[in-house]
């Protein structure tokens, strides 16, 4: 392998039909390998089958948790929560087992009556915005989407979103009305907020008075190296600055346990909790404690929790570190290409590609038998202005399947690469 960059017209039509033969072999392998969603492999549910084992539903002060009651969650299971999170147990609910189905239904409490600050519900604030840290989480943006957000991209580095704009659109626009962030182990690049990001959203002066910060803490027990990363507690900092109104902060189990079946919670303050629970109290009497049950008395406290988690980083790390080790050796030697993350934590590495080659790249996988996540649904409206970027989730399929599919993959971006390359030259 050579840098393409540095190769004529003849050399890049010779590596063309290399590439080509490498792909059809590929092709006749008939294969049908999946990287697009980031779920866990059945050996990672097999950990938890435990859990299900239970058949004791009374919690230790004789509650009854087959019965009605308890619309923020069994205590139990607040507490669990809160150790977690590192926040107080009355400032945690504990839902069912979806933490996305939380955030929708805090968006569309703001969306239909607002909140106790909010001059109107966000329905009546035309044009209303929303800030969206890029990449992202493609789910997150499709909740703004269909309320009919104006979604603003937020750049990401590697200390998390670019403070300096969110600081400066949020000052002077009332009509933003919220930010989504996955501050641990971002979804997809895994970078970890620094303190002093974190630090300036509890701080920030904000136009509009019910801006709200929608925290998503999806993978802040997942870590793939043996460092345990803290971070401070965005709901505790903003307490300092009297902003902990604006804090909405979630996780569930849901790649702890099982995806379907986990148990979801989002804290936020007290007086944020009165409201919220009056205005839920109209939907649901509570949510499946028996679940909530089961799961304090298998996972216990953090402590369990992180033990837990262990054992899944055993099956993990093999997978991430084969695809990072395929991209080091057969896209690293052909120039720059492309270059990826390399996450400490989450369930995701990015891939960024040469600009103008992300789709064609997806759309070569897929011919071949390989999903990939779609090229630009990290960004709002699936539109990544530059055509690199590749989510890979390396998390679901065996470790041969791994290797298989980033050897595929890397075949895939450098004969788009060199279509591209060709086509400039013409």
């Amino acid at each position: 392998m050579a840098d393409y960059f540095a190769m004529d017209h003849a050399a890049l039509t010779a590596e063309k039909d290399r590439l080509t033969a490498e792909y059809k072999k590929f092709q006749d392998m008939g294969l049908k390998l999946n990287m697009a969603r980031g779920k866990p492999g059945p050996h990672q549910m097999d950990l938890a089958m435990d859990l299900l084992k239970m058949d004791d539903y009374t919690t230790d002060d004789g509650f009854d948790a087959r019965n009605y009651g308890n619309l923020e969650g069994l205590y139990e299971a607040r507490e669990l929560f809160a150790d977690v999170m590192g926040v107080k147990p009355a400032e945690v609910f504990v839902g069912g087992n979806s933490s996305l189905q939380l955030m929708y239904n805090l968006m569309a409490i703001g969306f239909m009556f607002g909140y106790p600050e909010s001059p109107c519900p966000w329905s009546q604030v035309e044009k209303r915005k929303f800030l969206c840290p890029v990449p992202g989480y493609d789910r997150h943006f499709a909740i703004t989407e269909e309320m009919g957000f104006e979604m603003i991209n937020i750049p990401m580095s590697e200390d998390g979103p670019d403070m300096d704009m969110i600081e400066k659109l949020v000052a002077e626009d009332d009509t933003i009305k919220g930010i989504w962030c996955v501050p641990q182990y971002s979804n997809p690049d895994g970078y970890t907020y620094s303190d002093e990001t974190i630090r300036r959203f509890a701080a920030m002066k904000t136009a509009a008075p019910d801006f709200k910060i929608f925290w998503d803490e999806a993978y802040i027990v997942h870590h793939l190296t043996d460092e345990i990363i803290e971070t401070p507690v965005l709901l505790n900092e903003s307490k300092k600055y009297g902003t902990e109104d604006r804090v909405f902060m979630f996780t569930s189990t849901s790649k702890i346990t099982f995806p379907g079946a986990g148990v979801s919670a989002f804290a936020c303050s007290e007086n944020s909790m009165k409201y919220i629970c009056k205005r839920f109290s109209a939907m649901i009497i509570s949510y499946d404690k028996m679940n909530q049950l089961r799961h304090v008395r298998f996972l216990k406290n953090k402590e369990g929790v992180l033990a837990h988690m262990a054992k899944h980083r055993r099956r993990l790390v093999p997978c991430f570190d084969a695809v990072k080790t395929t991209f080091e050796e057969q896209l690293t030697p052909c120039g720059d290409i492309a270059h990826w993350t390399n996450p400490k934590g989450g369930y995701f590495i990015s891939l960024y590609v040469m600009p103008g080659c992300a789709k064609r790249v997806a759309q070569l996988c897929k011919d071949c038998g390989l999903t990939l996540t779609g090229a630009g649904s990290a960004y709002p409206y699936h539109k990544d202005p530059d055509d690199s970027h590749l989510r890979i989730a390396p998390t679901y399929p065996s470790l041969d399947e791994v290797e298989t599919a980033s050897a595929l993959l890397c075949v895939c971006v450098r004969l788009a690469v060199v279509e591209k390359l060709l086509a400039d030259q013409q």
